[in-house]
């Protein structure tokens, strides 16, 4: 036995002479065993620790009767949108923006080919409310089109905002497509400055969103400023509209071109705006005039004005004192309020420049369910009921109208001109141009796209340059399409859409026109070509 140890150890210290690497490789194999034995037993104390504090916990019957695979239920549910938008949804079931939607988005706003082949997978004309554009035998010829700059992707509005009251800063926006009222608040700063240099790059305005104007709207773009009822921007210390804030703010800023008057948003109609508490950082509450680190809270209603004369006296006060035209903004629910308001607008000649109808499906803002389901009435229902009343009274032609909710697609928009529209407000289709993903986590404060949070850390991965040029590339191909699609009804400009040239399914082969729908038709417009609308005053 001593003998053949001897022999052995000779062997063995032969080979480690031979091959000294063979000590150290050895050494790394134990140690890499000690290594995973180590991570083995921390994960297994955590394992333990979740056990345990599932059997000890009594708010969760699941984590408590399953314990650690219960958490798995909890998991699947935070990340059920991800799951349904990639996996389980099909490409027209996802809602409120379905894959097929969504990728038009976002191909089109990152230049690639937004075109989709082997034919429609759509159902027309078989479900009930499907539109139908009708095309003509003799289409525009795009040879003739005379654009502006040489641009195909440049629309600007027919209407000049302020003309008929004769404000003194009348505004003819150089986009009939621009973006919707979203707050530096419930948008991150990167996002809202993406936009607006992206609304500077396409020529659209900005709305700012009822959270007051930031450093970041002031990137170049034309500003519509929104005064909801917390008056951020132009309110004193008790919370009360001050109109002597509102002028030094325009006076400083020429890049607001409009007041927007927020009476109610589609998200929402009839509660005021809510910005949690950690998304109240000590900027947003200076620009807004409020609490840092406090629950922002809007009334829901104005303290300015209570009744229809009041709020044209309201309109009136802020036109003649900045010399912009002023405009309201809101969903629709009763009718009483807009039948006053055409007969005392028409009897006074006064109040609002531009009325915008914010359609009940739309809104980025956080809100109760309730409200999101079933309150104010949807878009093409909400306008379809106020223009009317305003086309009986013979002022609606005098006005400008925008239109709002989930209209930020060529064919959509084509039916919103078609019933009165004079431009087309876009929000949650410019979050996505930007890199939102809907994940529907916005009331949260973790965006994992960066774009409705104020956290820092996940601000960090949306690149303002490369976002910027997405959005001006979306807004720039939506219009070109929507034009395309004009051209091909015969017409240089898509607001020369009228009801006669949209059919609606009723289900099965039974179709309607628009015109019929509605129950009034929209005067034709006079256009010759774009380059007579290229002033701004």
């Amino acid at each position: 036995m001593f003998l053949h140890n001897k022999v052995v150890g000779h062997f063995n210290t032969t080979l480690y002479l031979a091959f000294p690497v063979l000590p150290y490789m050895h050494q790394q194999r134990r140690q890499g065993q000690d290594m995973w034995k180590r991570l083995l037993m921390m994960g297994g104390a955590v394992v333990g620790g979740v056990a345990v504090r599932d059997l000890v916990q009594r708010k969760h019957a699941i984590k408590h009767n399953f314990p650690v695979i219960g958490n798995f239920r909890y998991f699947l549910e935070e990340i059920g949108p991800e799951l349904r938008q990639y996996i389980v949804a099909n490409d027209k079931e996802e809602t409120p923006f379905n894959r097929a939607e969504r990728r038009w988005i976002y191909a089109s706003s990152k230049g690639e080919n937004s075109y989709f082949g082997f034919g429609s997978t759509e159902e027309p004309p078989y479900e009930v409310g499907f539109p139908l554009i009708k095309h003509a035998a003799f289409p525009f010829p795009e040879s003739q089109a005379k654009y502006i700059n040489n641009d195909p992707s440049a629309v600007p509005c027919l209407k000049i905002i302020g003309e008929r009251h004769g404000r003194k800063r009348r505004y003819r926006p150089a986009s009939v497509i621009n973006i919707s009222a979203m707050s530096f608040g419930s948008l991150g700063e990167r996002a809202v400055r993406a936009l607006n240099i992206g609304a500077r790059d396409s020529g659209c305005f900005h709305n700012s969103g009822e959270g007051g104007i930031s450093s970041y709207h002031l990137q170049g773009a034309d500003i519509v400023w929104q005064l909801g009822t917390g008056y951020f921007g132009a309110r004193d210390e008790n919370g009360n509209f001050s109109l002597e804030k509102l002028l030094a703010k325009v006076e400083k800023h020429p890049q607001i071109r409009a007041i927007e008057i927020k009476l109610s948003q589609g998200a929402k109609p009839g509660k005021g705006g809510v910005l949690p508490g950690k998304k109240v950082t000590p900027e947003i509450a200076e620009i807004r005039g409020v609490t840092a680190g406090r629950d922002c809270i809007s009334p829901n209603a104005h303290s300015a004005f209570n009744s229809v004369d009041s709020l044209i006296d309201f309109v009136e006060l802020i036109a003649h004192a900045s010399g912009l035209p002023v405009g309201i903004k809101s969903a629709v629910g009763e009718m009483p309020f807009w039948e006053e308001l055409a007969v005392r607008m028409k009897a006074r000649h006064a109040g609002p420049d531009f009325i915008n109808i914010d359609g009940g499906e739309g809104g980025t803002g956080a809100a109760p369910l309730v409200f999101s389901d079933h309150v104010g009435l949807p878009f093409k229902v909400g306008f379809a009921r106020v223009y009317k009343i305003f086309h009986v009274a013979g002022i609606a032609e005098e006005l400008v109208w925008i239109g709002a909710g989930k209209l930020g697609f060529p064919d959509q928009a084509a039916v919103a001109f078609a019933m009165g529209c004079d431009l087309i407000n876009i929000a949650r289709e410019a979050m996505m141009s930007i890199g939102c993903i809907q994940a529907q986590k916005c009331h949260t404060d973790f965006c994992p796209a960066g774009v409705a949070t104020q956290n820092s850390w996940l601000q960090k991965g949306l690149d303002v340059e490369d976002k910027s040029s997405r959005f001006a590339r979306y807004v720039k191909a939506f219009r070109k399409d929507l034009l395309s699609l004009a051209h091909a009804s015969g017409y240089q400009h898509p607001a020369q859409y009228r009801g006669h040239d949209i059919d609606v399914s009723l289900g099965g082969n039974e179709l309607i026109s628009l015109d019929d729908i509605l129950g009034y038709k929209r005067s034709t417009a006079t256009f010759s070509d774009m380059c007579e609308y290229t002033y701004l005053d």
